[in-house]
């Protein structure tokens, strides 16, 4: 790889990790003004007004909130149901803020998971999502098919004691591809996602197709193959009865051939991250 290569390459990544801590800042600051009585659509509007009070036009997705059973989708069996809705925040109550900004050409996709008060479980559910990074990090750099690896997710899950909740996804995925949007002054939406982001994953898809990947990381057969190079939006999701939680971030995958440098998250400074390095010092 030639210097300007990784010149290039570095300036980019370092164009999705701001857009990536963008967002995590959005959901702490969205977070530590939650209280009793917010509904769902309001704090998916405290997200979007404070992205927008940031330079914000365009996304992948608009914020989403669950709250309460919702954070583990009870019930979920229609897209419609993913969306904000008037149900209110109790005290002790958990929650997930979802958002997925797009600013200056840069795409992030993060699910932050919280709690309004103490609650055992969603902390017991949050420490647990640590080997869920870890596992799927090293297998990807393993390059097992990513069906094998949502496979072995699925595994650990059942070990924890826990339900699968990303399968409630469309396409049951637990991660997709993201890349660079082109800029424009007016960004349109269709069902809550971008159109110029729903345009660039139609067009891997249609390529992915004709040469055997998948922009989409699920547990069926269009599944598996090894993990493809680029940018993908990762999310296990774990449920526990009414209670849910999971953290999604971007996870580079690159053809190196060192295996440090095949796969890496793009960021480790992040609220879940710095929760276990607290936990492991306490």
């Amino acid at each position: 790889m030639t210097s300007a290569v990784m010149s290039e390459r570095t300036a980019e990544l370092r164009g999705f990790r701001a857009v990536q801590r963008l967002a995590y800042e959005c959901a702490e600051a969205v977070a530590a003004q939650l209280k009793p009585g917010v509904t769902e659509r309001e704090a998916a509007r405290m997200q979007r007004r404070w992205l927008h009070g940031r330079g914000v036009r365009d996304w992948f997705h608009l914020p989403f909130a669950w709250f309460g059973d919702r954070t583990a989708f009870a019930g979920f069996r229609i897209p419609l149901q993913f969306f904000p809705t008037d149900r209110r925040l109790e005290a002790g109550m958990p929650f997930i803020l979802d958002m997925a900004p797009v600013h200056k050409g840069f795409t992030a996709d993060i699910g932050y998971s919280g709690c309004l008060g103490p609650h055992p479980l969603h902390d017991r559910l949050l420490a647990d999502l640590r080997a869920h990074r870890e596992l799927i990090l090293r297998e990807v750099r393993e390059r097992r098919s990513l069906r094998e690896i949502y496979e072995d997710v699925d595994r650990l899950m059942v070990r924890q004691g826990y339900a699968n909740r990303h399968r409630a996804y469309p396409f049951g995925v637990i991660a997709h591809k993201v890349d660079r949007v082109p800029q424009r002054r007016w960004s349109p939406t269709l069902f809550g996602f971008g159109t110029r982001s729903l345009k660039g994953l139609a067009s891997d898809a249609l390529h992915g197709h004709r040469e055997g990947w998948s922009p989409l990381w699920s547990p069926y057969r269009f599944s598996d193959h090894p993990p493809r190079p680029g940018l993908w939006a990762v999310e296990p999701h774990l449920g526990f009865r009414g209670t849910g939680a999971k953290f999604e971030e971007i996870l580079v995958v690159t053809d190196s051939k060192d295996p440090e440098q095949s796969a890496f998250w793009l960021d480790d400074d992040l609220p879940h991250v710095r929760r276990w390095a607290e936990e492991e010092a306490a």
